[in-house]
This record gives C-alpha cells, sequence and structure tokens, in this order.
C-alpha cells in the first residue's frame, strides 16, 4: 500500500512482486532511470552558470537543432542504462537507430527494451522554463539471448511494461506506472532521494485549460479548429483558459494534475503530426489511462496504433476523458 513520503526505492521494492517474470530486473531498470535523473537535475539546475545552454551544433534524425543539454541526457541515459546491464537494446529520440546490448553475448538474459525522449522541451532551457525527460519500458519479443531486433521496439503502446517522465522544475518530479495507477515521487535534492508526494494521480473527468500552438490554428484541421472555437465559447462552464508552455511533460502533467486537454494535431506544415510516437505519445498516453483519461489521435486510441518506423509521428490529443471525447466528436464531424 504506497504510503505518502514512502521513497521510491521502498516503493519499487514493495512493488516488485507484481511482476513475477520479471527476476528483479524492472526494479532495477527504474533504479537505473531515478539515478540518471538525478545526474540530469544537477546539470538542468547549473543552466546558465557553466556552459551547457544553447545549441550543440549538430541536428538529431528529426532534423532539429540539437541542444548542449540534449547531448548530455542523451549520453547519461543511455550510460547509466548500459553500465547495469539490465536491457536489451535502448531507443532514443536523439539516435539515428537503436542501440543493441550485448548483442555478440549469446548468455546474455536481458528481457527489456528502453525508449526514451532524453530532455523534452529543451529548447527551453535557455529561458528557464520547465523540460523533461520521457521513457517508455517494453518486454522483448524476440527470443532472449538472441540479439534484439527493430520489432522489439515496434510494439504497440498496449503492450507497454511501464512508463513514465520526470520534470525538471520548480520542484523536480518523477511519475511514472506500471500498469497499476500512477504515483509521483519529488526529489529532496538536499538528500538525493525521491519521496512520494502524489500517490494514485487521476485525472479529474472534465477540465478548464486547454493547450494547443494557437500560433498555427491556421494550419490546423477543420475539426480542431471547430474544438478550440467550442473552447472559448462563452457559455456553460465556458470559456476555458489557454495554458500552452511548449514542454510536452510540463503541459501534461499540469492537465493531469487540475483538468485539461493537450492538444498537438497534424497541420499543413507537420501532416502526419509532430510529437513521436514512441518516444513521446506512447509513453504519455499509457500514463493518461492509468490516471483516468484518453489519449487519441483524434480518431482511435494511441495505444493501439501499429507503429511502423522508430521516428514514426502522429497527432496527439490526450488529457481528461470528457474533453478528449468532445475533440473526437469535432474531429468525425469534420474529417478532412
Amino acid at each position: 500500500m504506497a504510503k505518502k513520503n514512502q521513497t521510491l526505492g521502498e516503493f519499487i521494492i514493495e512493488n516488485q512482486n507484481d511482476f513475477p517474470y520479471s527476476s528483479g530486473e524492472l526494479s532495477r531498470l527504474l533504479n537505473a532511470i531515478r539515478l540518471a535523473a538525478k545526474v540530469v537535475n544537477h546539470e538542468v539546475n547549473k543552466a546558465g552558470l557553466v556552459d551547457i545552454t544553447g545549441a550543440a551544433g549538430d541536428t538529431n534524425i528529426q532534423g532539429e537543432d540539437q541542444q548542449k543539454l540534449d547531448v548530455y541526457a542523451n549520453d547519461t541515459f543511455i550510460q547509466t542504462i548500459t553500465d547495469r546491464n539490465i536491457v536489451c537494446g535502448i531507443a532514443s529520440e536523439e539516435e539515428d537507430d537503436f542501440i543493441a546490448i550485448n548483442s555478440q553475448d549469446a548468455n546474455h538474459q536481458n528481457k527489456y527494451v528502453v525508449l526514451i525522449d532524453p530532455l523534452d522541451g529543451s529548447s527551453n532551457i535557455d529561458v528557464n522554463v520547465s523540460v523533461g525527460t520521457i521513457f517508455s519500458i517494453f518486454r522483448r519479443v524476440t527470443p532472449v539471448g538472441t540479439p534484439v531486433q527493430p520489432k522489439d521496439f515496434l510494439q504497440r503502446g498496449a503492450q507497454q511494461v511501464a512508463a513514465g517522465y520526470i520534470v525538471y522544475g520548480t520542484s523536480t518530479m518523477l511519475v511514472y506506472t506500471t500498469g497499476k495507477g500512477v504515483n509521483g515521487f519529488t526529489l529532496n535534492p538536499a538528500l538525493g532521494s525521491w519521496y512520494l508526494s502524489h500517490p494514485n494521480i487521476q485525472f479529474p473527468e472534465d477540465g478548464q485549460i486547454y493547450s494547443v500552438n494557437e500560433g498555427n490554428y491556421l494550419d490546423f484541421p477543420e475539426g480542431i479548429k471547430k474544438y478550440i472555437k467550442y473552447c472559448q465559447a462563452v457559455e456553460d462552464n465556458r470559456p476555458y483558459t489557454s495554458r500552452y508552455i511548449g514542454s510536452l511533460v510540463s503541459d501534461f502533467h499540469r492537465n493531469m494534475i487540475k483538468g485539461g486537454i493537450y492538444l498537438y494535431p497534424k497541420s499543413s506544415t507537420n501532416p502526419t503530426g509532430k510529437l513521436r510516437l514512441l518516444y513521446e505519445c506512447n509513453p504519455i498516453a499509457f500514463i493518461a489511462e492509468q490516471a483516468n483519461g484518453l489519449a487519441s489521435d483524434g480518431y482511435r486510441r494511441i495505444l493501439e496504433i501499429e507503429p511502423t518506423a522508430l521516428h514514426q509521428r502522429v497527432p496527439f490529443v490526450c488529457g481528461s476523458k470528457n474533453m478528449v471525447a468532445k475533440a473526437e466528436e469535432f474531429m468525425n464531424a469534420f474529417q478532412e
């Protein structure tokens, strides 16, 4: 039973029996992630004091400029997880392809793969806005002891065994689920320990916040335009409040706590959507559903989408149940 102010380590140990097939590997993997998060948090908090902000001079596989902290966070999570010898493969938003681990060792018994967005919202670092890390964990589908394959990563989101995010903000929080509810842990920087601060987080079924980049309004599908106008209408409990940070983790975290909807639809400039299915949408959708929310691409459940590529993009609508259902209603009424 979760207890307020219980440490993350105690919580993981207490709940590892929910996964008798894992023999402790999943617990060790979550411990590796919490350690890497503390290291990245320390570096994020030094931004402005040392030369860690700004562009690194390279672009990632998506053609986006990499920030110095993108590279640092990516290296930190990959190295920390690899050193623990827990997983057979890692895929990162910042890497062209997945990384196979122990692929030449026929005796390795690692069962899990990790997909990660090491630093979501990193373009906000220079202006001191909250950023985050998103992670997704799957049990491999190819035989244990064989080299990891693309299909180990290209699984439907419904197959995730765990997912979570870290938000580096006014306080640093790690929020995760293993399919049995969502719990949030706040880092005590003086002690270096994570404490359960938000047990059993639940989305309110309705909310008063909508989060979308309205600067792209003219490029949005008609259904999204109509829904935004619905949010702004003065009737019933509306207009809703518009809140958009530009960091998925931060926007989602606020809406889950307070009640709201996050929208990143397709547009004329991003006809298949902007967010990545495997690194962003799947893990956030898993958390949303475990917290009594919904996540879709406007027409279908995110967790049921069959991935076809590591860096696949999809439209994303996520949040309080009734708000997402209403957005889908508009999307279906104005299909293009």
